[in-house]
This record gives C-alpha cells, sequence and structure tokens, in this order.
C-alpha cells in the first residue's frame, strides 16, 4: 500500500511537470530578462518567417579570388547570427547575406559591421606611421571575460588570431614597441589604442581596457569584418518575409501534432498500459524538444523540422523497442514486474547502439558541415539525447508507476508468442537483384535527364537555384499583396513561364516589393514575365540580375566530406559493439543503399534538388542505421544465449529478422504518419520534401528486412565465430 501511495503522488507530480512544460511552451519564463522556453520565441528560418537582407557591393581593386575568399568569410560572419543563413553572388559584383529570425535591418547592419579596411599600425598620423598588419593577415577575433588574479575585477578584452605572415609581422611590431601605442584603424578611423605591455611571437594576442563585454564584442566583429580582402559598400538592408508563407509554420505544426495524437492513439491500443506510458513520454520529449530549441537559440527551418521528426520517430522506435521486448517475456511465463524490468535491460543495448551511431553522424555533421546542414545537425543531436533519456528514464519510471498503482495485470501489457521464422534468408538473391535494379533505375533516369528530354536544361537532376545559382527577379506592385496571395495568385504565373516550379519568393517588409529566385532564362523569358506581371497584376517596377547559389561548392564538399567521415565513425563504432567488421559493412552497405534509392526518386521524378535533398538524405541516414542495428542486436543477443546459434545461421539469421519485423514495421508505419500529413496538409515546398521522404521509410523498412542480415551472411558472418561483446 505504501509503494502504491508513493507511486501515485510520483505519477500526479510528473503529470504536473508536464502540465507545467506545455505553460512554458505557451508563455515562457523569464531568465535574466528575456523571455525563455515559449514555442513563439523559436527562432524560424528564412523559409517559414523571413528575416534581414543585405547587400553589399565590392570596391576597389581586388581578383576572383579576393572576391570568393571575401564571400567565403562572410558566410563564417553570418553563421554568429545563425546557422541557417545564406550568402550568395548577385551580379558580378554584389555579396547578400540572408539571416534569419532578425526583424531589424539596421541593428543587423551595424552588428555584423560595415566592411571595409582594417590595420594595426604604430605612430598612426605622423610621419613616423608604419602599417604591421592588415586585416586580411586576421584569421579570427572573439570578446571575452576574465577576471584579473590580482585585482578581482572584471575585465573585458578580444583575443585574436593571426595568419603565419600576420604573427611574424605582429612579433616584429610588438618587439620593437613595447610600451608603445598600437592603434586598430578601421576604415580610417581609431577603433582601439592598446599599449604593447610585451612580446608576442605566438600569433595569437589580446586587447584589453574595454568597459563591457558589448563594447569588445563590437571591437572583435569590426575586427573579424575587417579581414575581409575586398572593400564593401553597403547597398541596401531589408527585413524580408517568409519564402513559404505564414501558412508553412502553421500547416507544419497542424501536422506534426496530427501525427503526434495519431501515434499516441496507436501505441494505446497495441501497447495497452505501456502505450500510455508512451503517451506521457513522448509528450514530454515534444515538450523538451522545442524548450531546448527556444533555450540553445536554434534555427528551425525545413531542415530543423526534418530532425524534429526524425528524432520524434526514434524517441517512438525505443518505446516501441521496449515494449515489444516485455510482451515476448510475459509470453514465456514471466511475472509482469519482471518482464518490465528485462525487457528494459535487454533493449537498452539496441537503444543506445542506435542512438549512438545517430549522434555520431549529427556531431560530424555539426562540425564539418555549415549553414542548413548544420542546423539539422543541431536539432537531431539534441533530439537524439533526449530520445535516450525519454525511453530509458522517462518511460521506465511511468511504466512502473503505472504498475505500481494497480495496473499490473499481464492481460493490461500483451503478450507476443515466438513466430515460425520467415524464410527471408532464402529469398537474399532475389533481394539483392531487386536492390541492385532500385538503385540502377536512378542512374538511368540521370542519364535520360542528361539529355534534355525533361525540360530540355541537360541536367542529370533537377538541381535547384539553391545549388546552381539562377536569376534574382526584384519587381514592385501598385498595392499589397499578402505573401500566402502572392504565392498562391501570381508566383505560380512566374513558375509556368519560366518553366521552374520551384521558384520561391520574398516579400520586403514594410514595402510593395517582392524578391523572386528562379532558374536560370534568356532575355525573351524575362521579357514574357514583366509584361506578365505589370498587365496583370500592377507591377510597377521590374528588375532582375544573376545569382549564385547559396549551397557553394565549399559547402557541398564539406556536407559530403562529412557524411564520409560520419559512415566512417559509425562503421568503427559498429565494430567496435560487435566485435565483427562483417555487421560494420553490412550496416554500411545496407545505408548506402537506401540513400540511393532515394536518390534514384530524386531522378526518376525529377524532384528540385535543393536544401530539402540534403535534409531528406541526412534523415534516411538516421533511420536506416538505426533500423539496422536493432537487427543485428538481436542477431548479438542470440549469439550470446545459445551456444549452438551459429550452427545454423541461415535459422540464427530468419529468427533474428522475424523477432524485430515487427518493431521494423511499426516503427516506420509511425514516422510515414508525421511526414504523411506533412504532405497532405504542406505548401508545395513541403510536399518536396515530404514525398521522397516517404519513399525512403518505406524502402528502408523493406531493404532492412531483406539486406542487412542477408549480407551478413553471405560475407560468411559468424565463421570465424562472432566475439561475445
Amino acid at each position: 500500500m505504501k509503494q502504491k501511495r508513493k507511486s501515485l503522488l510520483q505519477l500526479i507530480l510528473s503529470l504536473i511537470v508536464i502540465v507545467v512544460f506545455a505553460l512554458i511552451l505557451i508563455f515562457g519564463v523569464k531568465i535574466k530578462g528575456m523571455e525563455k522556453g515559449s514555442a513563439r520565441n523559436i527562432i524560424l528560418g528564412l523559409d517559414l518567417k523571413g528575416g534581414v537582407s543585405i547587400t553589399y557591393e565590392a570596391t576597389g581593386d581586388y581578383t576572383s579570388e579576393d572576391l570568393s575568399d571575401t564571400l567565403n568569410k562572410l558566410k563564417l560572419r553570418a553563421e554568429e547570427f545563425s546557422a541557417e543563413s545564406d550568402v550568395y553572388m548577385e551580379g558580378d559584383n554584389r555579396i547578400t547575406v540572408d539571416i534569419p529570425g532578425q526583424s531589424d535591418a539596421d541593428a543587423v547592419l551595424e552588428k555584423l559591421g560595415k566592411p571595409g579596411s582594417l590595420s594595426f599600425v604604430t605612430g598612426y598620423g605622423t610621419d613616423s606611421e608604419k602599417v604591421w598588419v592588415e586585416g586580411s593577415q586576421i584569421v579570427d577575433a572573439q570578446p571575452a571575460a576574465r577576471t584579473n588574479e590580482n585585482t578581482g575585477v572584471k575585465e573585458y578584452v578580444v583575443n585574436f588570431e593571426l595568419s603565419d605572415e600576420g604573427a611574424t609581422s605582429f612579433a616584429e611590431a610588438t618587439t620593437a614597441n613595447v610600451g608603445n601605442i598600437l592603434y586598430v584603424v578601421y576604415d580610417g578611423n581609431i577603433v582601439s589604442s592598446p599599449v604593447v605591455n610585451e612580446a608576442i611571437t605566438g600569433g595569437r594576442g589580446e586587447i584589453n581596457g574595454m568597459d563591457s563585454y558589448e563594447e569588445a564584442e563590437e571591437l572583435a566583429s569590426m575586427i573579424r569584418i575587417g579581414s575581409l580582402k575586398v572593400e564593401l559598400k553597403d547597398i541596401t538592408h531589408k527585413v524580408v518575409g517568409a519564402k513559404l508563407g505564414s501558412n508553412a509554420v502553421k500547416t507544419s505544426l497542424k501536422a506534426g501534432l496530427m501525427g503526434v495524437a495519431v501515434i499516441i492513439l496507436f501505441m494505446l491500443i497495441v501497447y495497452r498500459i505501456p502505450g500510455l506510458a508512451a503517451a506521457f513520454a513522448l509528450i514530454f520529449y515534444v515538450e523538451a524538444n522545442l524548450i531546448c530549441l527556444n533555450g540553445f537559440d536554434l534555427t528551425l527551418t525545413l531542415s530543423g523540422i526534418a530532425g524534429v521528426i526524425l528524432s520524434i520517430g526514434m524517441a517512438v522506435d525505443a518505446n516501441i523497442i521496449i515494449y515489444t521486448r516485455i510482451k515476448e517475456e510475459i509470453a514465456k511465463g514471466r511475472s509482469v514486474e519482471n518482464a518490465i524490468n528485462t525487457g528494459f535491460k535487454r533493449a537498452s543495448s539496441a537503444i543506445i547502439d542506435g542512438n549512438i551511431t545517430t549522434f555520431i553522424a549529427a556531431i560530424v555533421l555539426m562540425t564539418m558541415a555549415s549553414g542548413t546542414i548544420k542546423g539539422f545537425a543541431q536539432t537531431l543531436a539534441i533530439g537524439t539525447i533526449l530520445s535516450v533519456f525519454c525511453a530509458l528514464v522517462v518511460s521506465k519510471f511511468f511504466v512502473k508507476s503505472l504498475y505500481y498503482i494497480g495496473l499490473d495485470k499481464a492481460e493490461m501489457y500483451g503478450s507476443v508468442k515466438e513466430r515460425t521464422p520467415f524464410k527471408i534468408m532464402q529469398k537474399r538473391v532475389i533481394s539483392f537483384i531487386v536492390a541492385i535494379a532500385l538503385v540502377a533505375s536512378g542512374f538511368v533516369a540521370m542519364a535520360v535527364n542528361k539529355s534534355g528530354s525533361i525540360d530540355g536544361r541537360n541536367r542529370s537532376l533537377n538541381y535547384s537555384v539553391e545549388f546552381e545559382g539562377g536569376i534574382n527577379i526584384t519587381v514592385n506592385f501598385d498595392k499589397k499583396y499578402s505573401t500566402d496571395r502572392f504565392n498562391k495568385k501570381i508566383l505560380p504565373v512566374i513558375q509556368e513561364l519560366a518553366n521552374d516550379k520551384e521558384a520561391v519568393a520574398n516579400a520586403v517588409v514594410g514595402s510593395n516589393e517582392y524578391s523572386v529566385k528562379i532558374k536560370d532564362v534568356d532575355d525573351k523569358i524575362m521579357n514574357q514575365i514583366e509584361e506578365k506581371l505589370k498587365a496583370d497584376f500592377g507591377a510597377t517596377e521590374f528588375n532582375y540580375s544573376e545569382v549564385g547559389g547559396t549551397l557553394s561548392s565549399e559547402m557541398r564538399k564539406n556536407a559530403i566530406l562529412s557524411i564520409i567521415v560520419a559512415l566512417i565513425f559509425m562503421l568503427l563504432y559498429i565494430f567496435i559493439r560487435f566485435r565483427d567488421m562483417k555487421f560494420a559493412w553490412s550496416a554500411v552497405i545496407t545505408l548506402a543503399c537506401d540513400l540511393l534509392i532515394v536518390f534514384a526518386y530524386y531522378g526518376l521524378s525529377y524532384t528540385s534538388v535543393g536544401n530539402t535533398f540534403i535534409a531528406c538524405m541526412l534523415t534516411i541516414l538516421g533511420y536506416s542505421i538505426n533500423d539496422t542495428i536493432v537487427i543485428f542486436d538481436r542477431v548479438r543477443e542470440h549469439i550470446k544465449t545459445d551456444k549452438h546459434a551459429l550452427d545454423d545461421r541461415v535459422e540464427l539469421c530468419n529468427k533474428s529478422v522475424t523477432q524485430t519485423m515487427t518493431r521494423t514495421i511499426f516503427t516506420s508505419l509511425t514516422s510515414f504518419v508525421t511526414i504523411f500529413f506533412l504532405y497532405i496538409l504542406g505548401v508545395s515546398s513541403l510536399k518536396e520534401f515530404a514525398a521522397p521522404l516517404m519513399v525512403g521509410i518505406i524502402f528502408g523498412m523493406i531493404s532492412n528486412i531483406f539486406i542487412p542480415c542477408a549480407l551478413w551472411f553471405t560475407m560468411g558472418g559468424g565463421n570465424n565465430k562472432v566475439k561475445k561483446a
């Protein structure tokens, strides 16, 4: 009775916590004068909410290499505001910086800095003036706060790092000028005048004497911006609206809520009392995830939504693994309490291994990638950590609490009897042939597309403006069009004339102006678009210029490299955990197969390849490796507990796949439901993201049933007696 009262009290308090979290999401909490935790304060990307757009024009003498270097450095500056910022060329001598989640263009411009010339000089304004270090020789500068060891007073400084060439010059300057002033000159004005206390020879230095952290931050920003090789002049700075319109957020939220509701109903029907515990845990997970997004000031875009969806799928997956195990233990005749403890214990290895491999991918992507890929990785990393915690701690807490308050009958938890293993290994040759054919179809489609038979562009894939660049149209109207109305009435006309269904638009806040990015077309088409907009929609001004892709070649190379590195780390982790490289290779090959099948879909359907393409492929990467780990964990378990398991490897594989098949199907279906609602309710860009993702989930489910164990068997897995972990 005492345990029952204690569990009831714990359950009530836990439900109160869930309600409190819901209130925080609605109203937020005040922390140091700032509102945190509220869902409405989550920073949304340019595609979902809009932000600030700044266009610079290069001045003076410079080379194409200097301009390219300046573009890349500006990307790093912009990422200090948000990992989802876009920086791209516009015309031959202009660079546009788009920063999401901002509403004050002047404030952003001031904080970002006005790119100009910067130098470290001695004897400024005298005949003995000598420039020691140019801005282009500065690698980085960051503000910092510290406490003086002698006085105990808090000091604000700027730490900076120099290139090899700059380090040599700076060492000479500080050696020759100990006790003298070294001026930091920005655009002809002195922004700081520190005294050289000692010779600095390591290529790193410090500027002290700032009165506040904000002052140190401003100076650091000037130094970083001043390191650009090209002087830039601010041409325009403005606030732009969401590319996808206000409905994109509403439909995404509605789809997410409907998906979670269906998942909770499914869990209740299939898993009964554990399903109720899963419902509580899932609600807690979603709340904690959203609070973290706001708490860590992460920017949520379509890619970020993909990360959230993937992590929700993994959270549900973990519960399905656990509760299926509990059913199996009850079917073996164990008591409910014993079955709960054993179920969590035996499921933990698969959950931890699957989530760690996904977390590895997230960390590698966060470290090596940039832009929307980095944003995806950040949301995925947070979601993965929360997923493990909710499955092994929160879910377990709710299941045990419900058990101890009296919901302890075996029929409330269900049971699942051992099935006769399906003869999957006997069909492995057919499985391999079908997989190879599906992968090959993509390359055939790419060859057909390359011939120009689809849209005359001679492109193997339907690359978006984000990849290849195109044309930016700026048009003013004689009246104000809302983003949703523009996207519904005017944008389709532009898309049809330009033969570009993926064209997107931004409204300039506070004006009647719109900016529309389309693929490259000739002047004849541009004239048709101009005439149509003026005749039918009251366009008063019409201008256009070429723009570069927001996904630069460097970003694409980094993305590919980061995925390769992530796969290598996954391979190593699986080898370490399973003590058999054949497990690792089978998992990675299955993963590659799943990715290539989705890739084939893009080729066959000629779906736009842009930011959503990257998000989709990364999401499939997470799903696929997690599915395979669960199956291999069951193989490993049989090898550990049955000394004769390897005597019949065909039976071992068939048995392991059959035992995990329900989990594979259920997890895929629950994930599919959320994406399906996004496809049904979403705007066109959301549909382009959801469709290939649904294809990837379904084919990933099928491939993980038929491919990984078959590969492990074919490679001779188990013949060398797998070491027991």
